[in-house]
Protein backbone atom coordinates (compact mmCIF):
# COMPACT_ATOMS: atom_id res chain seq x y z
CA UNK A 1 0.00 0.00 0.00
CA UNK A 2 1.24 3.39 -0.77
CA UNK A 3 2.25 5.62 1.92
CA UNK A 4 2.12 9.49 2.60
CA UNK A 5 0.69 11.72 5.24
CA UNK A 6 -2.56 11.18 6.74
CA UNK A 7 -3.52 14.71 6.55
CA UNK A 8 -2.72 15.54 2.41
CA UNK A 9 -5.29 15.81 0.07
CA UNK A 10 -4.97 12.91 -2.87
CA UNK A 11 -6.42 14.81 -5.25
CA UNK A 12 -6.75 18.50 -6.40
CA UNK A 13 -8.89 19.60 -9.33
CA UNK A 14 -8.04 22.83 -10.31
CA UNK A 15 -10.13 24.59 -13.07
CA UNK A 16 -10.79 21.91 -15.12
CA UNK A 17 -12.58 22.09 -18.64
CA UNK A 18 -13.10 19.31 -20.86
CA UNK A 19 -15.65 20.33 -24.45
CA UNK A 20 -16.89 17.67 -26.83
CA UNK A 21 -17.12 19.84 -30.34
CA UNK A 22 -19.99 17.86 -31.57
CA UNK A 23 -22.12 18.55 -28.34
CA UNK A 24 -22.21 22.37 -27.35
CA UNK A 25 -23.14 21.76 -23.70
CA UNK A 26 -21.28 18.56 -23.08
CA UNK A 27 -18.37 18.05 -20.45
CA UNK A 28 -17.14 20.26 -17.85
CA UNK A 29 -16.11 23.45 -16.99
CA UNK A 30 -13.89 25.47 -14.70
CA UNK A 31 -14.52 23.24 -11.97
CA UNK A 32 -12.18 22.90 -8.81
CA UNK A 33 -12.37 20.61 -5.38
CA UNK A 34 -10.11 18.79 -3.47
CA UNK A 35 -10.35 15.21 -1.97
CA UNK A 36 -8.90 14.05 1.65
CA UNK A 37 -7.44 10.67 1.59
CA UNK A 38 -10.06 7.85 2.82
CA UNK A 39 -12.79 9.82 1.61
CA UNK A 40 -15.85 8.10 -0.02
CA UNK A 41 -16.84 11.16 -2.84
CA UNK A 42 -20.01 11.11 -4.08
CA UNK A 43 -20.36 12.88 -7.94
CA UNK A 44 -23.99 13.08 -8.32
CA UNK A 45 -25.95 14.62 -11.21
CA UNK A 46 -28.76 13.76 -14.33
CA UNK A 47 -27.44 11.61 -17.02
CA UNK A 48 -25.11 14.17 -19.47
CA UNK A 49 -24.22 16.21 -16.64
CA UNK A 50 -20.38 15.64 -17.08
CA UNK A 51 -20.10 12.98 -13.96
CA UNK A 52 -18.34 10.77 -16.11
CA UNK A 53 -16.24 13.34 -18.03
CA UNK A 54 -14.95 14.25 -14.67
CA UNK A 55 -14.67 10.94 -13.63
CA UNK A 56 -12.45 10.09 -16.55
CA UNK A 57 -10.45 13.17 -16.21
CA UNK A 58 -9.30 12.14 -12.66
CA UNK A 59 -8.36 9.42 -13.88
CA UNK A 60 -6.15 10.36 -16.97
CA UNK A 61 -7.94 8.48 -19.68
CA UNK A 62 -9.07 12.37 -21.22
CA UNK A 63 -6.81 15.44 -22.37
CA UNK A 64 -8.47 18.09 -20.66
CA UNK A 65 -8.90 20.89 -22.54
CA UNK A 66 -7.98 23.34 -19.34
CA UNK A 67 -6.64 23.12 -15.52
CA UNK A 68 -4.96 20.45 -14.46
CA UNK A 69 -5.53 17.22 -11.61
CA UNK A 70 -3.10 16.64 -9.32
CA UNK A 71 -2.47 13.41 -7.20
CA UNK A 72 -0.72 13.77 -4.68
CA UNK A 73 0.43 16.91 -5.55
CA UNK A 74 1.76 15.65 -8.93
CA UNK A 75 0.12 16.45 -12.26
CA UNK A 76 -2.11 13.15 -13.84
CA UNK A 77 -0.99 13.38 -17.30
CA UNK A 78 -3.36 12.61 -20.11
CA UNK A 79 -3.53 10.39 -22.62
CA UNK A 80 -1.70 12.36 -25.55
CA UNK A 81 1.15 12.25 -22.39
CA UNK A 82 1.93 8.64 -21.84
CA UNK A 83 2.18 5.52 -24.08
CA UNK A 84 -0.46 3.88 -21.56
CA UNK A 85 -3.68 6.23 -20.57
CA UNK A 86 -4.72 6.34 -16.78
CA UNK A 87 -2.49 6.88 -13.62
CA UNK A 88 -0.90 3.46 -12.25
CA UNK A 89 -1.93 3.89 -8.10
CA UNK A 90 -5.68 4.57 -9.50
CA UNK A 91 -8.38 1.81 -11.09
CA UNK A 92 -11.81 2.73 -12.26
CA UNK A 93 -14.61 0.55 -12.66
CA UNK A 94 -16.82 1.10 -15.76
CA UNK A 95 -20.64 -0.06 -16.33
CA UNK A 96 -19.07 -2.55 -18.08
CA UNK A 97 -16.82 -4.34 -16.13
CA UNK A 98 -14.04 -5.25 -18.10
CA UNK A 99 -13.78 -8.48 -17.51
CA UNK A 100 -12.45 -11.73 -19.00
CA UNK A 101 -16.32 -13.19 -19.33
CA UNK A 102 -14.43 -16.82 -20.30
CA UNK A 103 -12.80 -17.06 -16.99
CA UNK A 104 -13.01 -17.76 -13.57
CA UNK A 105 -13.59 -15.22 -10.49
CA UNK A 106 -10.72 -16.09 -9.25
CA UNK A 107 -8.61 -16.28 -12.45
CA UNK A 108 -9.70 -12.33 -12.94
CA UNK A 109 -9.02 -11.12 -9.72
CA UNK A 110 -5.11 -12.64 -9.97
CA UNK A 111 -4.57 -11.75 -13.73
CA UNK A 112 -3.67 -8.44 -12.34
CA UNK A 113 -0.98 -9.58 -10.13
CA UNK A 114 2.60 -10.37 -10.67
CA UNK A 115 3.71 -13.20 -10.96
CA UNK A 116 7.14 -13.34 -9.20
CA UNK A 117 5.24 -14.04 -5.46
CA UNK A 118 2.77 -16.56 -5.81
CA UNK A 119 1.94 -17.23 -2.78
CA UNK A 120 1.99 -13.47 -1.83
CA UNK A 121 -0.63 -13.65 -5.10
CA UNK A 122 -2.92 -16.39 -4.12
CA UNK A 123 -3.14 -14.87 -0.40
CA UNK A 124 -4.07 -11.36 -1.75
CA UNK A 125 -6.91 -12.83 -4.37
CA UNK A 126 -8.09 -15.10 -1.34
CA UNK A 127 -8.02 -12.01 0.91
CA UNK A 128 -9.61 -9.44 -1.35
CA UNK A 129 -12.55 -12.57 -2.23
CA UNK A 130 -13.49 -12.47 1.41
CA UNK A 131 -14.23 -8.87 1.42
CA UNK A 132 -16.51 -8.47 -1.14
CA UNK A 133 -18.08 -11.94 0.00
CA UNK A 134 -17.68 -13.53 -3.38
CA UNK A 135 -15.01 -16.62 -2.17
CA UNK A 136 -17.76 -19.01 -3.32
CA UNK A 137 -17.61 -18.10 -6.61
CA UNK A 138 -14.29 -18.53 -7.19
CA UNK A 139 -14.44 -21.24 -9.76
CA UNK A 140 -17.56 -20.29 -11.39
CA UNK A 141 -16.92 -18.19 -15.29
CA UNK A 142 -18.09 -14.72 -15.16
CA UNK A 143 -20.86 -15.66 -18.17
CA UNK A 144 -22.20 -17.33 -15.18
CA UNK A 145 -22.85 -14.33 -12.27
CA UNK A 146 -25.91 -11.96 -12.18
CA UNK A 147 -24.62 -8.83 -13.04
CA UNK A 148 -24.43 -7.75 -8.92
CA UNK A 149 -21.84 -10.37 -8.58
CA UNK A 150 -19.92 -9.45 -11.72
CA UNK A 151 -19.55 -5.99 -10.17
CA UNK A 152 -17.78 -7.38 -7.16
CA UNK A 153 -15.53 -8.84 -8.93
CA UNK A 154 -14.70 -6.06 -10.85
CA UNK A 155 -14.47 -4.37 -7.49
CA UNK A 156 -12.23 -6.74 -6.00
CA UNK A 157 -9.87 -6.84 -9.08
CA UNK A 158 -9.80 -2.98 -8.40
CA UNK A 159 -8.70 -3.40 -5.33
CA UNK A 160 -6.04 -5.98 -4.93
CA UNK A 161 -3.21 -4.33 -6.74
CA UNK A 162 -3.09 -1.92 -3.08
CA UNK A 163 -5.05 1.09 -5.51
CA UNK A 164 -4.93 4.63 -3.43
CA UNK A 165 -8.02 5.57 -5.52
CA UNK A 166 -10.66 4.08 -6.44
CA UNK A 167 -13.34 5.45 -9.32
CA UNK A 168 -16.58 4.07 -9.57
CA UNK A 169 -18.60 5.15 -12.94
CA UNK A 170 -22.08 3.96 -12.26
CA UNK A 171 -21.41 1.14 -10.31
CA UNK A 172 -25.23 0.17 -9.07
CA UNK A 173 -26.73 1.08 -12.80
CA UNK A 174 -27.41 -2.87 -13.12
CA UNK A 175 -27.86 -4.14 -9.91
CA UNK A 176 -31.54 -4.35 -8.29
CA UNK A 177 -32.74 -2.71 -4.99
CA UNK A 178 -31.85 -5.33 -2.36
CA UNK A 179 -28.20 -5.62 -3.73
CA UNK A 180 -27.97 -2.47 -4.16
CA UNK A 181 -27.88 -1.39 -0.51
CA UNK A 182 -25.28 -4.74 0.00
CA UNK A 183 -22.94 -2.92 -2.28
CA UNK A 184 -23.20 0.54 -0.72
CA UNK A 185 -22.81 -0.90 2.58
CA UNK A 186 -19.91 -3.50 0.99
CA UNK A 187 -18.01 -0.08 0.06
CA UNK A 188 -17.92 1.70 3.04
CA UNK A 189 -16.71 -1.13 4.83
CA UNK A 190 -14.21 -2.00 2.49
CA UNK A 191 -12.98 2.11 2.40
CA UNK A 192 -12.79 2.12 5.88
CA UNK A 193 -10.62 -1.49 6.26
CA UNK A 194 -8.30 -0.63 3.90
CA UNK A 195 -8.07 3.05 3.23
CA UNK A 196 -8.98 3.69 -0.14
CA UNK A 197 -10.41 6.94 -1.44
CA UNK A 198 -13.49 6.47 -2.77
CA UNK A 199 -15.03 8.49 -5.89
CA UNK A 200 -18.63 7.42 -7.24
CA UNK A 201 -20.31 9.04 -10.10
CA UNK A 202 -24.06 8.24 -9.69
CA UNK A 203 -27.31 9.55 -11.07
CA UNK A 204 -29.16 8.47 -7.55
CA UNK A 205 -28.37 10.81 -4.99
CA UNK A 206 -29.08 7.86 -2.58
CA UNK A 207 -25.86 6.47 -3.20
CA UNK A 208 -24.59 9.60 -2.19
CA UNK A 209 -26.27 10.45 0.86
CA UNK A 210 -25.93 7.08 1.73
CA UNK A 211 -21.53 6.63 0.85
CA UNK A 212 -20.55 10.01 0.72
CA UNK A 213 -18.44 11.79 3.24
CA UNK A 214 -18.08 14.30 0.48
CA UNK A 215 -20.80 15.41 -2.29
CA UNK A 216 -20.35 17.08 -5.33
CA UNK A 217 -23.59 18.26 -7.45
CA UNK A 218 -22.94 18.67 -11.09
CA UNK A 219 -25.30 20.55 -13.35
CA UNK A 220 -24.15 21.04 -17.07
CA UNK A 221 -20.98 20.46 -16.43
CA UNK A 222 -20.45 22.81 -13.31
CA UNK A 223 -20.17 22.18 -9.46
CA UNK A 224 -22.92 23.80 -8.24
CA UNK A 225 -22.33 23.14 -4.97
CA UNK A 226 -20.40 20.58 -2.26
CA UNK A 227 -20.15 19.52 1.33
CA UNK A 228 -20.85 17.05 3.70
CA UNK A 229 -24.03 15.35 2.73
CA UNK A 230 -26.42 16.28 5.33
CA UNK A 231 -25.47 20.12 5.08
CA UNK A 232 -25.63 19.91 1.34
CA UNK A 233 -29.35 18.15 1.71
CA UNK A 234 -30.70 20.62 4.58
CA UNK A 235 -29.02 23.48 3.09
CA UNK A 236 -29.08 23.78 -0.66
CA UNK A 237 -28.31 26.69 -2.66
CA UNK A 238 -30.39 25.52 -5.40
CA UNK A 239 -33.44 24.75 -6.33
CA UNK A 240 -32.17 22.09 -8.43
CA UNK A 241 -30.10 20.61 -5.44
CA UNK A 242 -33.15 20.41 -3.44
CA UNK A 243 -34.85 18.83 -5.68
CA UNK A 244 -32.60 16.14 -6.73
CA UNK A 245 -31.92 15.43 -3.53
CA UNK A 246 -35.24 14.84 -1.52
CA UNK A 247 -37.87 15.21 -4.76
CA UNK A 248 -38.38 18.99 -2.43
CA UNK A 249 -42.20 21.05 -2.54
CA UNK A 250 -41.23 24.03 -5.07
CA UNK A 251 -44.05 27.11 -4.98
CA UNK A 252 -44.19 30.55 -6.31
CA UNK A 253 -44.19 33.39 -3.87
CA UNK A 254 -47.91 33.53 -4.47
CA UNK A 255 -48.65 30.15 -3.83
CA UNK A 256 -47.11 29.82 -0.72
CA UNK A 257 -48.60 33.45 0.40
CA UNK A 258 -52.11 31.33 0.26
CA UNK A 259 -50.38 28.37 2.87
CA UNK A 260 -49.25 31.60 4.89
CA UNK A 261 -45.64 31.62 3.41
CA UNK A 262 -44.97 34.98 3.25
CA UNK A 263 -41.79 35.36 0.93
CA UNK A 264 -39.37 38.38 -1.00
CA UNK A 265 -38.01 35.84 -3.41
CA UNK A 266 -39.56 34.09 -6.74
CA UNK A 267 -39.62 30.43 -4.96
CA UNK A 268 -40.51 28.53 -1.78
CA UNK A 269 -38.94 25.50 -1.00
CA UNK A 270 -39.35 22.59 1.47
CA UNK A 271 -39.06 18.94 2.02
CA UNK A 272 -42.12 16.86 2.61
CA UNK A 273 -40.68 15.68 6.10
CA UNK A 274 -40.61 19.42 7.08
CA UNK A 275 -44.20 19.34 7.20
CA UNK A 276 -45.28 18.84 10.53
CA UNK A 277 -49.11 17.27 10.81
CA UNK A 278 -50.01 18.89 13.96
CA UNK A 279 -52.57 21.08 15.58
CA UNK A 280 -50.93 24.91 16.67
CA UNK A 281 -51.25 28.28 16.81
CA UNK A 282 -49.63 28.98 13.31
CA UNK A 283 -51.32 25.47 12.16
CA UNK A 284 -53.45 25.48 8.59
CA UNK A 285 -56.67 23.33 7.69
CA UNK A 286 -55.34 21.02 4.72
CA UNK A 287 -57.23 18.14 2.54
CA UNK A 288 -56.08 15.12 2.34
CA UNK A 289 -56.28 14.77 -1.82
CA UNK A 290 -54.50 10.85 -1.90
CA UNK A 291 -52.05 8.90 0.18
CA UNK A 292 -49.57 7.02 -1.39
CA UNK A 293 -47.97 3.82 0.32
CA UNK A 294 -44.28 3.97 0.96
CA UNK A 295 -43.67 1.21 3.53
CA UNK A 296 -42.70 2.18 7.16
CA UNK A 297 -44.82 5.63 6.10
CA UNK A 298 -47.02 7.36 3.85
CA UNK A 299 -46.67 10.25 1.86
CA UNK A 300 -50.04 12.94 1.91
CA UNK A 301 -50.65 14.82 -1.12
CA UNK A 302 -52.50 17.85 0.42
CA UNK A 303 -54.45 21.21 -0.84
CA UNK A 304 -55.10 24.26 0.62
CA UNK A 305 -56.46 27.32 -1.33
CA UNK A 306 -55.54 25.74 -4.99
CA UNK A 307 -52.13 24.63 -3.93
CA UNK A 308 -50.71 21.26 -3.53
CA UNK A 309 -48.13 20.09 -0.93
CA UNK A 310 -46.73 16.73 -0.01
CA UNK A 311 -46.06 15.59 3.84
CA UNK A 312 -44.98 12.58 5.53
CA UNK A 313 -46.90 10.58 7.22
CA UNK A 314 -44.94 8.02 10.14
CA UNK A 315 -48.24 7.17 11.93
CA UNK A 316 -49.90 4.93 8.46
CA UNK A 317 -53.58 5.15 8.46
CA UNK A 318 -54.10 8.09 10.48
CA UNK A 319 -55.11 10.08 7.93
CA UNK A 320 -56.79 9.36 4.62
CA UNK A 321 -58.29 10.75 1.91
CA UNK A 322 -60.79 13.37 1.63
CA UNK A 323 -60.10 14.04 5.49
CA UNK A 324 -58.95 17.38 6.82
CA UNK A 325 -55.62 17.61 8.74
CA UNK A 326 -54.07 20.37 10.72
CA UNK A 327 -50.03 21.03 9.15
CA UNK A 328 -47.59 23.64 9.36
CA UNK A 329 -44.32 24.03 7.37
CA UNK A 330 -41.99 23.77 10.42
CA UNK A 331 -39.14 25.12 8.07
CA UNK A 332 -38.94 26.59 3.97
CA UNK A 333 -36.37 27.64 2.01
CA UNK A 334 -36.12 30.85 -0.16
CA UNK A 335 -34.64 31.25 -3.99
Amino acid sequence: MYLYAVDENIISVNNLSKQYKTEQLSGIRNISFTIRRGDIVAVIGESGSGKSTLLKSIFGLLQVDEGEVLFNGKRVLGPNEQLIPGHKEMRIVSQDFSLNIYAKVYDNIASVLSNTDVRSKQEKTEKMMQHLHIEHLRNKKITELSGGEQQRVAIARALVTDTSLLLLDEPFSQVDALLKNQLRADIKRIAAETGVTVVIVSHDPADGLFLGNQLLLIKDGSLIQEGEPSFVYNHPEHIYTAQLLGNAVVLRAADALKLGLSSAKESVVFYPEWVELKSGWNSKRYEVQDVYYKGFYEELLLERNGVIIRAIQLNRGEHKKNDHVQANIGRFLEF
